[in-house]
């Protein structure tokens, strides 16, 4: 049962609805993390906001799913981790892809860097090594990529944590850590 619950749309504000309302027209659902996170205007604005602005940038949507498993795994967030297994297939990101990414793991230099890189960021909780930055950029990321790779991190961390912290009831097809 999870520790914090859904926010009751029956006792929720009119902007609170509103933007369960737009999340649903867009996904089809309410995922329960969304859900989750509406027990706190703040949290979710801050969550979806974040969302789409790394849409934006120059990462793929495949890179975007294969970093959101990766940090997902680091984080062991069996929420994100059945969710975005999910997600990904979507992208063209087939079982094996999906398995890979969750080990750091890409078929091209590029998507694998950015992937230990995303880890590194998580276990070492940012703190790196001039080499790792030197390795990043030795395998063709750049520094607008490294930032990226970081702002994916924070994003993919808060609801790592929000799932570990609210025990928020998983409404995917659910793999395993």
């Amino acid at each position: 049962m999870a520790r914090i619950q859904t926010i009751n749309r029956e006792t929720a504000s009119a902007e609170v609805n509103a933007t369960l309302d737009a999340v649903k027209a867009k996904l089809g659902k309410v995922p329960n993390l969304i859900a989750t996170l509406a027990q706190a205007p703040v949290a979710l604005n801050a969550y979806l906001g974040l969302s789409e602005g790394v849409t934006k940038g120059r990462l793929t949507a495949k890179q975007r799913e294969s970093l959101a498993l990766a940090i997902g795994q680091a984080n062991s967030c069996q929420y994100c981790l059945s969710a975005h297994s999910l997600i990904a297939r979507g992208t063209g990101l087939n079982t094996e892809a999906i398995q890979s990414a969750r080990k750091a793991e890409a078929t091209d230099t590029v998507t694998e860097s950015l992937l230990k890189l995303a880890v590194k960021i998580v276990q070492q909780r940012g703190i790196l090594a001039d080499a790792d930055i030197e390795e990043a950029h030795a395998a063709g990321v750049d520094d607008g990529l490294i930032l990226e790779v970081i702002a994916h991190v924070a994003l993919n961390t808060l609801t790592n944590y929000t799932n570990h912290i609210a025990q928020t009831e998983i409404d995917f097809p659910v793999v395993a850590v």
